[in-house]
């Protein structure tokens, strides 16, 4: 058995004091050596037995506290190959999916502990009155909404679809040669959203129901692929928000983006499904660094008619006050999201604040064409 802890850096320690020093299971220090991840200095030819040296212990501990965060071997791998300046960029991107992630299903769980708990309106006879028996005036969510689609100062047409209903509102950016088509077909095909009572769905069948639809979008995009030429690609992005009286529910496919400003404060709701925002979430590059990226616009999911379809989905309780966004990329990719924020809380309606979004665009130069959807959530009185 090797020394214990405590000695020159070159002396080796058996894979038991390693495992005390480091606090990794023997199993867990076998596993990883199995996956690169960390291997031991040296290994007996006779007896396959593993010893490691005391400079191991730094990266040792680092891949227990990144364990314990959740982050998966594969990622931990490539952070442990990083120098510490890009590995703690990319732990920081990690935990700010994770916290993203943990929002999203945090909404969910709220909407379940209140349908579970009967807190759907009318089921309180006694809802709706004062404690002396007196008639309180109700008051019950609405949305407010305005959508502008614009050509943009570059480009000879409009590829962009912009939809705002009582229910649905929705962005779609088409790329390719029938990506008009496509956007405007993906739209189309969420419009039988409408028709669904949000509020007496479970919240697990609304999610489904919208997961089907942007399945059933992809199948309408197939059809005009098919319909094209063939000789040039095309689809489009697609997000959108279903209104539910109490929620909005989200879907979204490609680098078109969904922003909540609430308190002041703006917040993406949405992930890009692009190449260049893969690597972020990496490690590989900075935040900063991918917003003058090359490839920034390299899309890693939409809808293009192939079978693999894998929608974003998730619900966000609605609150009097917020302010919803859903643009597309002719705006987020050249007007600085600061300048976003200031745009959407100075505005005093929806429809001045899809005007000058896209003004912010045009003075940006509008390379491409710009899409804004802007929903207000407010109570009104219910007679």
């Amino acid at each position: 058995m090797g020394p214990e802890p405590g000695g020159e850096l070159g002396e080796l320690l058996s894979i038991g004091a390693f495992a005390r020093a480091s606090r990794l299971s023997p199993k867990a220090l076998r596993l990883y050596d199995e996956l690169g991840l960390l291997p031991p200095a040296q290994v007996d030819p006779a007896n396959g037995y593993r010893r490691y040296r005391l400079a191991q212990l730094e990266q040792a501990r680092l891949v227990a506290w990144l364990r314990q965060l959740g982050m998966p071997l594969a990622r931990i791998r490539d952070v442990c190959g990083l120098a510490p300046g890009p590995a703690a960029e990319a732990v920081a991107a990690y935990w700010a999916r994770t916290e993203a992630d943990t929002a999203a299903r945090r909404e969910l769980a709220a909407f379940l502990v209140n349908h579970l708990r009967g807190k759907e309106t009318g089921m309180d006879a006694n809802r709706g009155r004062t404690p002396a028996g007196e008639p309180r005036t109700r008051r019950r969510l609405e949305i407010r909404y305005a959508a502008l689609s614009d050509t943009g100062l570059v480009r000879e047409s409009n590829q962009d679809t912009a939809y705002a209903g009582e229910r649905l509102l929705a962005v779609a950016d088409g790329f390719g040669g029938a990506g008009a088509s496509a956007g405007a077909a993906a739209v189309e095909a969420l419009r039988g959203l409408e028709s669904f009572d949000g509020g007496a769905l479970r919240p697990g069948d609304l999610l489904n129901a919208l997961a089907d639809a942007a399945r059933e979008a992809n199948r309408s995009v197939r059809q005009v692929v098919a319909a094209g030429t063939g000789k040039d690609p095309a689809g489009t992005t697609l997000t959108a928000l279903l209104w539910t009286g109490s929620h909005l529910a989200l879907v979204h496919v490609g680098d078109s983006r969904a922003y909540l400003l609430r308190d002041g404060a703006l917040f993406q709701i949405t992930h890009d499904h692009t190449h260049v925002w893969s690597l972020v979430e990496e490690g590989r590059l900075t935040p900063e660094e991918a917003e003058s990226h090359p490839q920034r616009a390299l899309l890693v999911r939409a809808l293009d008619g192939g079978t693999d379809c894998e929608p974003e989905v998730g619900l966000h309780e609605a609150r009097p006050g917020d302010r919803y966004l859903l643009c597309s990329d002719g705006l987020s990719a050249v007007v600085p999201s600061d300048a976003v924020q200031d745009a959407l809380a100075g505005a005093p309606d929806p429809g001045q604040a899809v005007r000058d979004l896209v003004a912010l665009a045009h003075r940006a130069g509008a390379p491409d064409n710009v899409s804004c959807v802007v929903a207000d959530v407010s109570l009104r009185p219910v007679p």
